[in-house]
């Protein structure tokens, strides 16, 4: 009789993860990144709309970065979408594109202390809160990828909060790319700084390569203490 083969629980729950993931990317790329959501929003008067997005939520390193931009009407990029949808090469050209196209853009840091202090959620809307805000022009209408801002009294701006926003939307794809370059060369720079950890290659996601590093030389002043891989690997 042939023997019967088990995979163990571990194994079995990547599998799924990587197919959930898999299954994930695949509905994205059927996803159509334009102008519809900056069409509705001029149809109901708004002048400057900005789409709004992040990068590295995720990270267990370094600070999350939002950005804000402001594109011209009817703007046309080709590529533009989502930054996890792009080669490296491909997020380089077009973030100098959106940036020499751009009518306004603003890019914003949250650190590592206020990340573990209020939350990584409310580090994120603060982030991309203070990129709506830092826009000259200032923005009337917000598209933002799945998420709502409080931008304070006296700022009248209505929003659009849009799930897979930056694969839908050329506003966001644009916030989105210029967020991801910026945050990945300032990994780079930082990998000088601590080169043991390979922050060029994970830009300070939670890794296997960057796990083991961890786990070896401990978390630097810049890792995330609030998120359980950090903790853990500061445990005697």
């Amino acid at each position: 009789m042939p023997r019967k083969t088990s995979s163990s629980p571990a194994k079995t729950e990547v599998g799924r993860e990587l197919s959930a993931a898999t299954r994930k990317l695949q509905m994205l790329r059927t996803l159509v990144c334009g102008n519809k959501y900056e069409k509705v929003a001029r149809e109901q008067g708004a002048l400057h709309i900005a789409g709004v997005d992040e990068v590295g939520r995720g990270c267990l390193f370094g600070p999350v970065v939002a950005a804000a931009v402001i594109l011209p009407p009817e703007t046309d990029i080709p590529g533009l979408r989502d930054s996890k949808q792009l080669t490296q090469k491909e997020r380089e050209r077009l973030n100098e594109v959106v940036r020499g196209t751009a009518l306004g853009m603003a890019i914003v840091e949250v650190d590592v202390e206020t990340i573990d202090r209020v939350n990584i959620y409310q580090a994120t809307r603060l982030a991309m809160t203070r990129a709506a805000l830092a826009l000259s022009p200032e923005p009337d209408h917000l598209l933002i990828d799945a998420m709502r801002l409080e931008l304070g009294p006296g700022r009248s701006c209505s929003q659009t909060s849009i799930t897979y926003g930056d694969s839908l939307s050329i506003s966001i794809a644009a916030a989105s790319v210029v967020a991801k370059v910026y945050r990945d060369k300032l990994m780079c720079e930082l990998d000088t700084q601590y080169p043991e950890y390979g922050l060029a290659s994970h830009k300070g996601y939670g890794t296997p390569p960057h796990l083991a590093a961890l786990r070896e030389h401990g978390p630097t002043p810049l890792h995330r203490r609030s998120f359980r891989p950090v903790a853990m690997a500061l445990l005697p």
